[in-house]
């Protein structure tokens, strides 16, 4: 047996996830609660993430990678003077907001909480903002960080 097919030909994507990418890029909320709802979590988030702060077994996390490191266009940790890449920006913001959790009353029957996404989603969107910036252009807006 053999078969014919070119590496470099990529297939098309799963219609299960083009569709929820579909979703994820068109979708519009409209509804005030909802909007509320996202709000009340955002600042629900920070306040937790600005307390655990205060907890050394916490803050021992955060940081560069390699002391000293500058970051074009860094991502900003909430309470501190870190400006860091996105993906160390995302882990230490998800530290923080998540390292009193076990007091958080959250109960639902999945098992995310709704602050497990913020940390990216501040972390990515404070960085395309300052790229924007930089470049002439309109930051990201907080509808936007709420939306997402």
């Amino acid at each position: 047996m053999s078969a014919t097919f070119d590496l470099n030909e990529r297939p098309d994507y799963d219609d299960v996830l083009q569709r929820i990418a579909d979703y994820v890029l068109t979708y519009r909320v409209k509804n005030k609660e909802a909007w509320n709802t996202a709000r009340h979590c955002l600042m629900d988030t920070l306040g937790c993430g600005l307390l655990a702060l205060r907890f050394p077994e916490c803050t021992k996390h955060l940081g560069p990678i390699v002391e000293g490191t500058m970051v074009p266009h860094g991502a900003r940790v909430p309470g501190t003077s870190f400006r860091l890449d996105p993906v160390k920006a995302a882990w230490d913001i998800g530290c923080i907001v998540r390292w009193l959790d076990y007091n958080d009353t959250w109960l639902a029957a999945e098992w995310g909480h709704p602050s497990d996404n913020l940390g990216g989603i501040l972390a990515v969107a404070d960085h395309l903002s300052q790229k924007r910036a930089a470049e002439g252009k309109e930051p990201l807006t907080m509808r936007t960080v709420l939306e997402a």
